[in-house]
């Protein structure tokens, strides 16, 4: 079995990329996502959204086993915890058969670096409440709470 390798997404990436967050969606209780990604979701919303700082995936072997999004916060969100234009906000996906194994936290070496580079001055990580494995794994990146509801814990870090 190969190396783990972390690199900058591509388009080809989408449809593995696609079928990873599928199947987190399909178990349930883990992500903010209900609806099934296409390719063309997953380029808009993780390979290449308007505001994209970076998106980094881990692979083995050709294989995707998880990816990392960072983009701008949207300095016209309307909705609740507006966050200021220079911070950005980060989602991880990891297989779930490679979680645990130190993924995320390889993909978040590469996101703070990509996120220093770009200017961020905080990094925004908000996960619904029931999600307690990407609840501890953010804490074990060093984000701390700063903000909840009733369904999601707003945690956050410098880079």
């Amino acid at each position: 079995m190969g190396e783990i390798r972390i690199r900058q997404a591509v388009i080809d990436d989408a449809a593995a990329m696609a079928d990873l967050l599928n199947a987190i969606i399909a178990k349930g209780g883990t992500t903010a996502h209900r609806t099934p990604f296409d390719i063309d979701r997953m380029i808009a919303e993780y390979v290449a959204p308007p505001r994209l700082i970076a998106c980094h995936v881990a692979e083995r072997d050709g294989a995707i086993l998880g990816f990392q999004s960072l983009e701008w916060s949207d300095p016209d969100w309307a909705g609740a915890n507006p966050r200021p234009a220079d911070w950005a906000l980060v989602a991880t996906f990891v297989a779930i058969e490679g979680q645990g194994s130190g993924i995320g936290r390889r993909l978040f070496e590469a996101t703070r670096q990509a996120a220093r580079a770009a200017g961020v001055v905080m990094i925004d990580a908000t996960i619904r409440r029931e999600n307690a494995g990407g609840l501890a794994y953010y804490s074990r990146q060093g984000f701390v709470d700063y903000w909840s509801d009733d369904t999601v814990i707003a945690k956050s870090r410098a880079p």
